[in-house]
């Protein structure tokens, strides 16, 4: 077991520093007006300059879980880990550079993309469809970092786990409750700088005590002694990291929301920013994995302990314990940023896609979708309905961090159930949509049939085959999964084609 590297006494010190800090951010940050309206709660009156959008794009995208397990396989696997773990992830957030421009062009004053897939084919059943995969992967989003993140903050602490879960997800809560979208940008802009100064005062130091950077090189092949040009580790861990983490990004409310929230020619901007930021993170980070894998150094991962704790191990084998507590703040602020987005993206689903309004409302929520004009009565009405639509905002944030919780607390609690499983089913489902959604985008052709189809068969033909690979741990049947789903998907858009082409833009 890896003892507590701060006190109990500490380490609740830090959760209310941290917890009160980000509050305080939000309310002096926070433009009052604005959580009066539904433009300004969920999509932050779609004014985000990139500048600040870039950076919560990356916080978001950079999950408690993506810290550890950047330095792990940069540990296991050398430079093909790493490799294989940031490209892909540069390329699921690079995407939307194409992505998100298209859909602003299309659809100025949508909300989420299921909305979008709505309006565009006028299918109830594929829109009901669309929503799984994208409210499973706020829920998977928020439970995972309650459960895994709360883990290891408990286990640098010796908080019990059983009481560090709802802190964690209390905190995030509460400052997304004051004000939306909103409140997940500017706290990720404090989170992700709070990242990158611990990672400088870390990572370099750790460097220095084991002797430079030829210390590094004697751990570039990982444990595994692999070669960054290894066919296997490609076809492996790269492909099925790719489809996975692509698809995700392409079925995660969190990106469209920011998509439009943000001005539309900053966009692009933001998501190349975004992605150069993160990609800053994992690499940095990676040096502690190369460190821990050079036999030189003498740093041996105790029986039982996860691989993921390598890092930890490493900064604490060559530097004092006390410098612990910036691991703790690295990942506190990872948690936050992912958990209070994935609220929030959340409560943009619930509210825009599932909660039920008056005829007369929908008609001006409809009205207002398509940039139509409305009638003096209408707009006399638009203030009662925001007040609606954030009520119904605030419920879903309170109902999926409880909904998170509860699920944290099964995983800790009944045997043989995990978030693993969890986080296994969302990727599967996400690569069943990620290509009817592009294909929505680009293909004037596409039709409610052929994508409700392409989708449910890719669930139920691929989903079982990946979850049954993944717990087998078959590498090739795992990739087979993966293109499988995504080759399903495809095939029934195409051969379901709609005969007369859908309006360019709504």
């Amino acid at each position: 077991m890896v003892e507590p590297l701060v006190s109990q006494t500490n380490g609740y010190l830090i959760l209310a520093s941290f917890g009160l800090f980000m509050i305080l951010i939000t309310y002096f940050f926070a433009r009052w007006r604005k959580w009066n309206t539904k433009e300004g709660f969920l999509v932050a009156e779609r004014n985000v300059h990139w500048l600040i959008g870039g950076p919560s794009i990356a916080a978001s995208w950079i999950w408690a879980g993506a810290l550890f397990v950047s330095i792990q396989l940069a540990y296991q696997k050398g430079l093909a880990g790493i490799f294989w773990f940031t490209f892909p992830n540069i390329i699921a957030l690079g995407i939307f550079v194409f992505l998100g421009p298209k859909i602003r062009e299309k659809f100025q004053k949508g909300f989420t993309l299921p909305q979008y897939i709505h309006h565009k084919l006028g299918s109830d059943k594929l829109h009901k469809l669309y929503l799984v995969p994208f409210f499973a992967g706020q829920i998977i989003a928020v439970t995972f970092n309650i459960f895994a993140g709360g883990a290891v903050v408990s286990l640098l602490t010796g908080i019990p786990l059983t009481i560090v879960m709802p802190i964690i997800a209390l905190i995030a809560l509460t400052y997304t409750l004051v004000s939306g979208l909103e409140a997940s940008i500017v706290t990720d802009m404090v989170q992700i700088i709070l990242i990158i100064v611990g990672i400088v005062l870390v990572v370099p130091r750790a460097i220095m005590a084991a002797g430079g950077f030829n210390a590094i090189n004697g751990g570039l092949g990982g444990l595994e002694g692999l070669s960054l040009f290894d066919p296997a580790v490609a076809f492996s861990l790269g492909l099925v990291t790719s489809i996975g983490l692509i698809s995700q990004t392409i079925t995660d409310q969190q990106y469209w929301q920011r998509t439009f929230a943000m001005k539309k020619n900053h966009i692009a901007k933001a998501f190349i920013f975004g992605a150069i930021i993160f990609a800053i993170v994992p690499i940095s980070l990676s040096m502690l994995g190369f460190l821990g894998a050079n036999p030189s150094l003498g740093i041996n991962l105790p029986e039982n302990v996860d691989p993921s704790l390598i890092g930890v191990l490493t900064v604490t084998s060559l530097l004092p314990s006390s410098i612990a507590i910036l691991f703790v703040i690295i990942l506190l602020g990872g948690l936050s940023s992912t958990i209070d987005s994935g609220i929030s993206a959340t409560s943009s689903l619930w509210a825009t896609d599932v909660a039920k309004y008056t005829k007369r409302e929908e008609k001006i929520i409809n009205k207002q979708s398509v940039n139509e004009k409305l009638t003096e009565d209408e707009r006399k009405g638009i203030h009662d309905l925001d007040m609606r639509v954030i009520k119904q905002s605030r419920w879903a944030m309170v109902g999926v961090t409880l909904l998170g919780i509860i699920i944290a607390y099964a995983a800790h609690f009944i045997a043989g159930f995990g978030v693993s499983q969890l986080f296994m089913l969302s990727i599967s489902i996400a690569a069943s949509a990620s290509i009817p959604t592009v294909l929505s985008l680009y293909w004037e052709r596409l039709s409610a049939k052929g994508a409700f189809i392409g989708i449910l068969s890719a669930i139920i033909i691929g989903m079982p085959l990946f979850i049954y690979a993944n717990v087998v741990g078959n590498e090739i049947l795992i990739a087979v999964a993966s293109v499988l789903m995504i080759v399903i998907s495809t095939f029934f858009c195409l051969i379901f084609p709609n005969k007369k082409k859908e309006k360019s833009s709504l």
